[in-house]
């Protein structure tokens, strides 16, 4: 996945952050199903549903989905033309050979060597309708999707080297972090579909990411009301 995403590396009064309260995690107790935050602090009414040209397909693990912090699934909740697969089911191999079309161009987001910049795939204005494949885990289980699924091999990568957008939260993260770089799930999509798409689409997906951020930091005792 886009890189990792986590804990609290700094405070701000500026954001209005207690400088005294010390950083911890803490497991949400009976979440709502769609945002996976407690229901007093629920963000399904801001959720947008929004139509686009560029498919995204989310691989995710299984270990993945059962985690609060999880960002993707309110991408696949915002943009009807998204699917989520999972990965990582003992004795349930997924295949992904059904996801492709000859009618569209497929794109593996992730940072490898060969990858280029999405910047340079907006320079293309394919007539073709663009297909996304965004990993959805931890580091470590996002970058061996391209390795485990076959189908995935002669896929092109695409990177971000630049946002799109400027987060005023960029110093705060839902989980431990482990590249100056990294960022959640939706954050990155947000910022994808600010450059293929429109900037008022990748913004109402960032203003999504930005509510589940601030919410689960609340929960956290680390922002205040």
């Amino acid at each position: 996945m886009p890189k990792k995403t986590g804990g609290i590396s700094k405070y701000s009064n500026d954001l209005g952050f207690d400088e005294d309260l010390q950083a911890r995690q803490r497991k949400t107790k009976q979440p709502c199903p769609v945002c996976f935050l407690h229901l007093d602090r629920c963000i399904c009414d801001a959720i947008p549903r929004l139509k686009t040209n560029t498919r995204l397909t989310l691989i995710v693990h299984a270990k993945e989905l059962k985690r609060t912090t999880n960002t993707g699934r309110l991408a696949i909740a915002a943009l009807e033309n998204s699917k989520m697969c999972i990965r990582g089911i003992k004795d349930h191999p997924l295949d992904l050979s059904h996801l492709f079309s000859d009618f569209e161009d497929s794109y593996l987001l992730y940072p490898s060597e060969e990858a280029i910049d999405v910047s340079e795939l907006v320079k293309k204005k394919s007539s073709r309708p663009l297909h996304i494949i965004v990993p959805d885990g931890n580091w470590r289980q996002a970058s061996k999707v391209g390795q485990r699924h076959a189908e995935l091999k002669y896929i092109p990568r695409i990177k971000m080297d630049e946002p799109f957008f400027k987060n005023p939260y960029a110093d705060f993260h839902l989980r431990k972090e482990h590249f100056a770089e990294g960022m959640a799930t939706l954050e990155a999509i947000a910022h994808l579909f600010g450059h293929l798409e429109s900037e008022e689409c990748g913004q109402k997906l960032m203003d999504l990411y930005l509510q589940k951020l601030k919410a689960t930091l609340i929960g956290r005792g680390l922002l205040k009301k």
